[in-house]
């Protein structure tokens, strides 16, 4: 898989933080060890929470953009 195909997205637009994160958390959860998961946001606070996220629980943000107000991370599970 290349880091821009996702298997599942999750589209958190109009949610303000911390549901996104949230959201992102139990999905991996849920998700098995290398699976990427896709995570759409326009709150601008999700930037800095996914930051925090991944330094706390070692999953990686494989990709970061923004584009018409909607910010998209993909995130790679951690093992």
């Amino acid at each position: 898989m290349t880091a821009t195909e996702a298997p599942l997205t999750l589209d958190c637009t109009g949610l303000v933080c911390p549901l996104p994160v949230i959201k992102l958390s139990k999905a991996l959860r849920r998700a098995t060890p290398g699976a990427v998961v896709e995570l759409l946001a326009s709150d601008p606070g999700t930037v800095a929470d996914l930051e925090a996220f991944e330094r706390q629980t070692g999953h990686r943000i494989l990709e970061r953009s923004a584009a018409h107000g909607v910010f998209r991370f993909l995130v790679r599970r951690a093992a």
